[in-house]
């Protein structure tokens, strides 16, 4: 844990999607004995964000009962097939409503496993010594999420359409990225393939 105590950070699980390209909801993968989304979620009630939404929508019941106890909030985005577009601004709106007056949010997704709360507390300590619009996850020479946007960003993110997701945002403004290296975010899961690594020995 990290102090934190001027800054009010959200994280928001992006959790909605149907997975297509997988053939099954990645939410529910088995990861070390639980789903990658309970993983996933209980890793961020473990870091300094305040308050922390998951984004929930295809298989909305059977992933709602994973997040039994959790002292997190759900919302549920019901446009979930027009894109993760939609699924963010679903999750900022949740977690505004929540906690009006958030300095940042940090946007993370069930599929990177590797990502831990230390990863995401060295987010939010790089945007509390630089202070830049963008704080995102470095690797494979490229950056994006897990990432934390300024609230200076937030029309921006409610202005994303289709399946762009915020993602773009760190494209369009390379300028204001500050890049924190973890490696560890490099590894996601969209193939079959990609659940055989997950789950070999």
């Amino acid at each position: 844990m990290i102090d934190n105590s001027e800054l009010k950070i959200g994280a928001m699980l992006l959790a909605a999607g149907g997975s297509s390209r997988l053939g099954q909801p990645k939410q529910l993968l088995r990861f070390h004995g639980t789903t990658l989304l309970r993983h996933t979620a209980e890793m961020l009630t473990k870091t300094s964000c305040w308050s922390i939404v998951v984004v929930l929508g295809a298989d909305f019941e059977a992933a709602n009962a994973e997040l039994a106890g959790l002292e997190i909030h759900t919302a549920i985005n019901e446009n979930w097939q027009t894109g993760m577009s939609s699924s963010i601004k679903c999750g900022l709106t949740s977690l505004i409503n929540t906690e009006p007056e958030l300095d940042g949010v940090v946007i993370a997704l069930c599929d990177q496993p590797f990502v831990t709360a230390e990863h995401i507390d060295r987010l939010v300590r790089g945007f509390t010594l630089h202070r830049s619009p963008i704080t995102a996850a470095k690797y494979d020479q490229t950056a994006g999420v897990p990432a934390l946007f300024a609230r200076e960003l937030f029309g921006e993110l409610r202005q994303l359409s289709g399946d762009k997701g915020a993602r773009l945002l760190i494209r369009n403004h390379p300028d204001q990225v500050h890049s924190v290296t973890i490696e560890e975010a490099a590894f996601d899961i969209d193939t079959p393939g990609d659940v055989l690594r997950l789950t070999s020995p």
